[in-house]
């Protein structure tokens, strides 16, 4: 594989497991120095350890993205021993609470405000703490992880989807307030993936699969590792002239 992110600094926030540690498996394979971030820091070490095995660059921090001193402390550990930040994707999100997130009528609003303070004000914090290093590298670039649900209008789960589509929002100030700076920002929206946990956990039924298949254009479900090749290709040299946009990886699932 190209190695287009040599020696790259570069932090996953949401690294632990799916999608996040997937991503970390590409950037580290495309040569990138990775810092592993996630709230369960012994899945974190995991997925380091597994690159440092394999004769990547890797290490492993815990963070909260709900706490801003924890967020501050993450970063400014993984700048230390990164030698810098060249870029970021912010993964994290509490999956527990798309289980609680029924109607705007039916809705408790803790469910509401843990979700808001997760996937956006939490992407704000890191936002924050990335911004300053990534102006400072020539090629600084951030990513992150939205979904399809801000603009498919579904009758259920509203608190996840006005956090993604403040997400998508606050991604576009990023590429507009920073991007003559040499800053570029975006979102990876996944359609649904099917991460290693969800398949060996056998917790999906076979015939919601087949109907996920057949309201797609595709012959398959997601991989976690389809949304780690955009982000990829958006951190690198190959994604320079590509700024705030939102990328729909859904296999035709939601056309846009």
């Amino acid at each position: 594989m190209p190695e287009r992110l040599l020696n790259r600094a570069i932090i996953v926030v949401g690294a632990g497991t799916g999608i996040g540690a997937a991503t970390v498996e590409r950037l580290c394979t495309e040569g990138a120095r990775v810092c592993v971030a996630d709230v369960n820091l012994a899945a974190a070490k995991a997925v380091a350890a597994r690159m440092v095995d394999a004769g990547h660059e890797a290490h492993a921090i815990a963070v909260d993205i709900t706490d801003e001193a924890a967020v501050n402390a993450c970063f400014a550990e993984a700048v230390a021993k990164l030698g810098g930040l060249d870029g970021a994707h912010i993964n994290a999100a509490d999956l527990r609470t798309i289980f609680l997130d029924s109607d705007a009528l039916s809705l408790n609003m803790a469910t509401f405000d843990r979700t808001i303070a997760v996937n956006l004000r939490g992407h704000l914090l890191c936002t924050r703490a990335a911004l300053p290093h990534l102006i400072e590298s020539d090629h600084g670039a951030i990513v992150y992880t939205s979904s399809g649900a801000c603009i498919s209008g579904e009758p259920e789960r509203p608190s996840y989807a006005a956090s993604k589509g403040g997400l998508n929002a606050l991604m576009r100030h990023v590429a507009s307030k920073w991007g003559k700076q040499g800053v570029t920002a975006n979102c990876v929206a996944p359609g649904f993936v099917m991460t290693p946990e969800m398949i060996a956990g056998g917790a999906v039924p076979p015939e919601w699969i087949e109907r996920c298949i057949a309201g797609t254009r595709s012959t398959r479900l997601g991989k976690a590792e389809d949304i780690a090749a955009m982000v990829a290709l958006l951190l690198s040299e190959d994604g320079r002239w590509i700024n705030g946009q939102v990328f729909h990886v859904n296999g035709g699932a939601l056309l846009t």
